[in-house]
């Protein structure tokens, strides 16, 4: 397999939200994954505090950057990723908690087909992605590591999405070079230009797809900022049309109830598995060896 992603991390002000991401990300993410904090001038002191106490003392090879001023969150994350050059990366909120063996299986997905630009995971608020509802900010009502061997026992079928969606995506860096990154001066928000970039990149013959097997949790969904769907619509006229079709056939209800499935045939994890992890799976002392597979 190719060397493993960047994580990209865009903090914001939410210390809160960031600690659980950073606590998540260290307990279920291969130690040798490089991760970036960008902070476009948005973390408090509260929040720094969380950053520095985290960067003493995580496994994994993480750098933080602050920029001076900010220069609005699209600009910055283009900026961001022109510096990853061609290496792939994965965006991932700062409110968002991964589950075990996350980033491995979204890097098996990548790499299952080429035409693959962006893989997206299941998220409790995931919109196309979100699960078990679609278009729905789901409740938590099952346990993330049993979240997590139950994706990990789905077939890998990587089923296409209307877009890539923002609570986390891995992005192939030289389908993300050829389309020529993210349309800063058109959206203020990540979460349209994401939008932008995955129906670019479709037209250039990639796919967006969902890692049936991957699954993060989150709070809330993404935003817009104002004026941002209205110029999508002007760039896209059939995107509007396009997603609301998806949201009410639902493609993807097979795949939900495969996944609801084995989690009633999988049952509770074991309540000592953490005495005799294995090498696939997160340490049960903090941060991860392997490929997270069950």
């Amino acid at each position: 397999m190719a060397d493993s992603p960047i994580v990209v991390v865009p903090v914001g002000a939410d210390d809160v939200a960031l600690d659980a991401c950073l606590g998540a990300l260290e307990a279920h993410t291969p130690a040798d994954t490089r991760v970036w904090l960008a902070d476009d001038a948005q973390v408090g002191p509260r929040g720094y505090a969380v950053i520095e106490r985290w960067m003493a003392d995580t496994a994994l090879q993480a750098d933080y950057t602050r920029r001076q001023r900010s220069i609005g969150e699209v600009a910055h994350l283009d900026e961001v990723l022109a510096a990853c050059g061609d290496a792939d990366v994965v965006v991932l909120a700062a409110d968002v908690r991964p589950t075990a063996g996350w980033l491995p299986r979204l890097q098996a997905c990548l790499h299952a087909d080429g035409a693959v630009a962006t893989a997206t995971p299941w998220c409790n608020a995931g919109e196309a992605a979100a699960w078990p509802r679609i278009g729905e900010i789901n409740p938590l009502a099952h346990e993330p590591a049993s979240l997590s061997r139950a994706a990990g026992a789905m077939p890998a079928l990587c089923p296409e999405l209307p877009a890539a969606i923002a609570h986390a995506v891995l992005l192939r860096g030289s389908a993300r070079s050829r389309a020529g990154g993210l349309d800063t001066s058109s959206y203020g928000a990540w979460y349209a230009a994401l939008i932008d970039l995955s129906l670019r990149l479709a037209g250039l013959g990639w796919r967006n797809v969902l890692c049936d097997q991957a699954f993060v949790l989150r709070d809330r969904e993404g935003l817009a900022f104002d004026g941002d769907m209205e110029r999508l619509a002007v760039r896209w006229p059939g995107w509007h049309a396009r997603l609301a079709n998806f949201l009410m056939h639902d493609p993807l209800r097979g795949p939900r109830a495969r996944l609801e499935a084995l989690l009633a045939e999988l049952g509770p994890p074991d309540p000592q598995r953490d005495l005799f992890w294995d090498a696939h799976e997160a340490s049960p002392t903090g941060g991860a060896t392997g490929s997270g597979a069950p």
